[in-house]
């Protein structure tokens, strides 16, 4: 699980020309905002490109149009900056666009190199999950993500390399444990989606969490599920039984997509084959 933990944080990196695009795009509206962008280093490349811009220091993302939900990202970070939440700050608001990309400009904070101590993570996920509490935006549940899951799995034409033993297998398993989460009882309140480390800056102000492009609805044990098990550990009132519950149904998810013919993530297959495998271990227990 842990490996899995950490593919998270990052998926298919942009193509040397539509990062190249998007540069320019971040470019070009921090100059149409009156913001020195002379130099800029790439700081990461996926789905998102992740841009630090100098002189004037800014941090910007950059995504394709098409495939965000930029908006309601900056919508909800906003939202939550303003109760005194552990999130990076804008440093602009509002989406802009340019060309096929739209871009977003955030507070750029100096990395703090050492490790993140399990009780400070959790301690920020707590403060997260309370600010979130006080959000009221319209977001998805945490069922339409699994949903679109179970709709690759049924896809045979997007799913080609399936066998038809762990299609069933892999159908069941997010159908039984959609199930399970979906019933079980617990509040639901607005998540991160996916707190995983990725997500989580070290800074000299404390930890700070970002990407807030997948927020859905759900029981903490939802979020928790993407946090290492010695943070989910220190949370209070947490259901173990629930958490290990959505520790699977993520693990399902995630070996789900990399099973969808157009999945450009890094070793793709292999992670599959291997999370599959790890999967039916899980499910074993």
């Amino acid at each position: 699980m842990a490996a899995a933990l950490n593919a998270l944080s990052y998926g298919a990196p942009m193509q040397a020309d539509a990062a190249h695009r998007a540069t320019l795009a971040a470019m070009s509206i921090a100059s149409s905002l009156g913001l020195i962008a002379d130099d800029v280093a790439v700081l990461h490349n996926s789905n998102k490109l992740t841009l630090r811009l100098q002189p004037c220091d800014v941090l910007a993302q950059v995504a394709p149009a098409a495939h965000q939900s930029a908006q309601l990202e900056v919508d909800i970070a906003q939202r939550l900056f303003e109760v005194g939440s552990p999130v990076a700050a804008l440093a602009a608001p509002g989406v802009f666009v340019w060309d096929d990309y739209v871009v977003t400009l955030w507070t750029y904070y100096e990395p703090v190199t050492q490790a993140n101590p399990p009780a400070d993570y959790a301690s920020a996920l707590e403060r997260l999950h309370a600010g979130m509490r006080r959000v009221d935006l319209l977001t998805p549940h945490f069922t339409d993500r699994v949903s679109e899951a179970q709709t690759l799995v049924a896809d045979h034409d997007r799913t080609p390399n399936l066998t038809d033993a762990d299609r069933v297998f892999l159908a069941g398993t997010l159908d039984r444990l959609r199930r399970a989460v979906s019933d079980s009882g617990r509040p639901e309140q607005l998540l991160h989606g996916e707190p995983h480390p990725g997500n989580l800056l070290s800074t000299p102000i404390g930890l700070l969490f970002i990407d807030f492009e997948t927020c859905c609805r759900g029981p903490i044990e939802f979020d928790l599920a993407h946090a290492p098990d010695e943070v989910a550990d220190l949370y209070p009132g947490v259901d173990h039984h629930l958490l290990r519950d959505c520790r699977t149904l993520m693990l399902a998810m995630i070996t789900t997509w990399r099973w969808d013919r157009d999945d450009q993530f890094p070793d793709g297959h292999r992670l599959g084959i291997q999370w599959l495998s790890e999967l039916g271990k899980a499910t074993a227990r």
